[in-house]
C-alpha cells in the first residue's frame, strides 16, 4: 500500500507583480506645475507579492504563479521574493519586451494616492499553472473571468481563499459573487462587502455572504474584523488594535496571510480573526505593502510588550504565549529607497 506525498506547499498564489514606489512624509498632495519634496522613499514588491511575503514571512511554504519583465525592475522584484524572503517562483516565467507594472504610492496624513502604469499580463494563471503543484491551499482574487487552475487545485484537496477588489465601475453586480461557488473561505473588507450584498454592516454583509461561501471574514480596516462560520453558526467580532497607522498598503493581504495560517494550524475561529488582526496592525506602522508584513520577531516582540497588561482585549490574545516559543525571531527586512544597493566589487 502507497501513502499519497505530503503537499510540496501549503499555499499557492497567482497575480501580478508590482514594482512599489512609496513617497513618505509629505507635506500636501503635489498641485498642477509645483514640485513637493518627499522626507522618506521604499521601494518594494507589490500586487500579489503583498500576499507572498506576509504567507512566507509566517514560515508557509509558498509558491507564486506570476509574469515577470525582463527589466531591473523585474530583476529586483524576483531577486527580493526568491532570495530574500523565500517564495518559490517555479511557476513563473519571465517575458522579454514586457515591461514590469509600477505603482507610485504617495503617503499622507495616514492616507494615501496611488498612481499605477502597466499592461496586461503576456500568460495567464491557467497557463502557468495547467498542471498545478498540490498544496494545501490556494488563495485566490476573484476575477470576472474563471480560472481553471483553481478547480484543479479545489480537486488536488486544496482548500480555497478568496478575496475581491474595489469594482471601479461601482456597479458591485451581485452575480460576481457566484464566482465564489466552491470557495472555502471569503475575506472581503467591509466596504466590498456591504456593497456587493447591499447590507448596512459588515455583520449583516457576512451573513448574507455565507449563502456562497461557509466561512466569511469582513475586515474593517482599524476597526478590527467580523468573522461568521455558517456550517457551527460560530461568529467572532474582533475590535482594532490601538497603533499608529503610517500606511496601510497591503494591511488586508497581510490580514488574509494570518487567517491561512491559523486555518492550517486548526485553531479556533476567534483565534484565526485576532491573530490576522494582529499581523495586519503591526503591518501598518511600516510604509510599503509587501515588506511591511511583520515575522515571528515582531510578533513576540509586541507580545513582549504588551501580554503583562491587564486589558481585556489584550489578555484576549494570551494563546499568543504558547504558541510563539517554538517559532524563530529573526528579523525582517523593511523597504529601502533604492531597488538593488549593489556590494563592492
Amino acid at each position: 500500500m502507497t501513502t499519497a506525498e505530503p503537499p510540496a506547499f501549503d499555499v499557492l498564489l497567482s497575480g501580478t507583480v508590482f514594482l512599489d514606489i512609496i513617497f513618505t512624509g509629505l507635506p500636501r498632495p503635489p498641485a498642477a506645475g509645483t514640485e513637493v519634496w518627499a522626507e522618506g522613499l521604499g521601494s518594494c514588491p507589490g500586487g500579489i507579492a503583498n500576499l507572498a511575503v506576509a504567507l512566507s514571512r509566517l514560515q508557509l511554504r509558498t509558491a507564486l504563479a506570476a509574469a515577470f519583465g525582463e527589466d531591473v525592475y523585474g530583476d529586483f522584484c524576483w531577486e527580493t521574493l526568491s532570495e530574500q524572503e523565500g517564495v518559490d517562483l517555479t511557476y513563473c516565467r519571465r517575458f522579454y519586451g514586457w515591461h514590469s507594472p509600477v505603482t507610485v504610492s504617495m503617503a499622507m496624513e495616514n492616507d494615501r494616492s496611488m498612481v499605477t502604469h502597466g499592461h496586461r499580463p503576456p500568460i495567464s494563471a491557467d497557463k502557468l499553472l495547467e498542471t498545478p503543484p498540490p498544496t494545501r491551499a490556494a488563495f485566490v482574487h476573484i476575477q470576472p473571468e474563471e480560472e481553471q487552475w483553481v478547480a484543479r487545485a479545489k480537486a488536488q484537496g486544496a482548500l480555497l481563499f478568496a478575496d475581491i477588489g474595489w469594482d471601479r465601475t461601482e456597479v458591485w453586480a451581485p452575480s460576481l459573487l457566484t464566482r465564489l461557488d466552491g470557495y472555502d473561505y471569503f475575506l472581503p473588507n467591509d466596504k466590498e462587502a456591504t456593497h456587493y450584498t447591499r447590507k448596512d454592516t459588515a455583520e449583516d454583509a457576512a451573513v448574507a455572504l455565507s449563502e456562497h461561501v461557509p466561512v466569511v471574514v469582513v475586515t474593517r480596516g482599524g476597526g478590527g474584523a467580523f468573522a461568521y462560520d455558517a456550517s457551527t453558526g460560530e461568529k467572532a467580532d474582533v475590535p482594532g488594535l490601538n497603533v499608529a497607522p503610517l500606511d496601510s498598503t497591503g494591511a488586508g493581504d497581510v490580514f488574509g496571510a494570518g487567517f491561512v495560517l491559523g486555518t492550517l494550524a486548526g485553531w479556533p475561529l476567534e483565534h484565526r480573526v485576532r491573530f490576522a488582526n494582529l499581523c495586519a496592525a503591526l503591518s501598518v506602522q511600516h510604509f510599503g505593502g509587501s515588506l511591511s508584513a511583520p515575522g515571528w520577531g515582531d510578533i513576540a516582540a509586541w507580545w513582549r510588550t504588551v501580554g503583562k497588561r491587564e486589558e481585556g482585549d489584550v489578555k484576549a490574545y494570551g494563546f499568543l504565549a504558547d504558541l510563539l516559543p517554538g517559532h524563530a525571531n529573526a528579523e525582517v527586512r523593511r523597504a529601502t529607497a533604492t531597488i538593488k544597493l549593489q556590494g563592492p566589487h
